[in-house]
């Protein structure tokens, strides 16, 4: 199953090109790494769900 950036906390808009951007600071050798490995999952997702937590405890 893949994960839609849209529900990321690292995509953020960015006003002055008017997209969407993924915030994580990757070095070269990590993007190479994240681009050549064919993983279908980010890594560096992380939801934007703030109320996660709160289900998880009920």
């Amino acid at each position: 199953m893949a994960i839609s950036c849209d529900t990321c906390v690292n995509n953020v808009y960015d006003e002055e090109y008017e997209e969407y951007d993924c915030m994580v600071n990757l070095d070269e050798d990590e993007m190479y790494r994240f681009l050549a490995s064919g993983q279908k999952e980010c890594p560096y997702y992380r939801s934007d769900d703030e109320y996660a937590v709160v289900r998880h405890q009920m």
